[in-house]
C-alpha cells in the first residue's frame, strides 16, 4: 500500500506523516534519501531526527529504497524531492533517466507487501524557476508526483498544517 504525501514547504507534511505512521506501528521505519550539501542542510536534517524517538527504526538510502529490508513493515519514505535530486546529479541532469529510474523504484515498492508512506514536494506551485536546470528539475519532480499518485492507494495535499485527502 502506498499513502502519498504532498505540499510545500513547511506545510506539515512530515509532522503529518511521522503521526500516521505512529497509528498504524509501534516500531515505524523511517527512511531518509537525503544526501547532506551543506551545514544549513545538516541542520535541517539533525532537526527531523530529533522529532523521531525511540520507536524508529532510521534507515538511509539515496537511491534504492526499495532493496532495504522494508517488506511488511510501516515505512515512511523522506522523501521523493531529495531522492530524485540523487538520481538527477547522477543523470547529468537528464529529465528522462530520472525519472526512469525514480520510476523502477516506485514499482519495485508496488510489489512489496507493507505500507509505504511517501512524502513529496510540489515545487511547481511557487514562482516560474530562474534557471534552465531548475525548470527541468520543476518538470520532473511534477512528472515523479503524478506517477507516485497515480499508483498511490491514498494520496494528501498537506496546505497551512491541514491535511487535505485529495485520493
Amino acid at each position: 500500500m502506498i499513502i502519498f504525501i504532498t505540499g510545500g514547504a513547511r506545510s506539515g507534511k512530515s509532522k503529518y506523516a511521522q503521526e500516521l505512521a505512529l497509528s498504524l506501528s509501534d516500531s515505524p521505519i523511517y527512511v531518509a534519501t537525503a544526501k547532506v550539501w551543506d551545514d544549513d542542510f545538516e541542520k535541517r536534517v539533525k532537526r527531523h531526527q530529533n522529532d523521531r524517538d525511540e520507536r524508529w527504526t532510521n534507515m538511509e538510502e539515496q537511491r534504492n529504497v526499495s532493496a532495504l529490508p522494508i517488506t511488511n513493515r510501516i515505512c515512511l519514505i523522506d522523501c521523493v524531492t531529495l531522492w530524485l535530486t540523487n538520481f538527477f546529479v547522477d543523470t547529468k541532469n537528464d529529465v528522462e533517466a530520472s525519472l526512469a529510474l525514480l520510476k523502477k523504484e516506485i514499482d519495485a515498492l508496488c510489489t512489496k507487501p507493507g505500507t509505504f508512506i511517501i512524502i513529496s514536494n510540489e515545487i511547481g506551485m511557487g514562482v516560474h524557476a530562474d534557471t534552465e536546470i531548475g525548470r527541468k528539475f520543476t518538470d520532473l519532480q511534477g512528472w515523479a508526483n503524478q506517477y507516485i499518485a497515480a499508483k498511490a492507494n491514498e494520496a494528501v495535499l498537506m496546505v497551512s498544517g491541514i491535511a487535505v485527502k485529495i485520493k
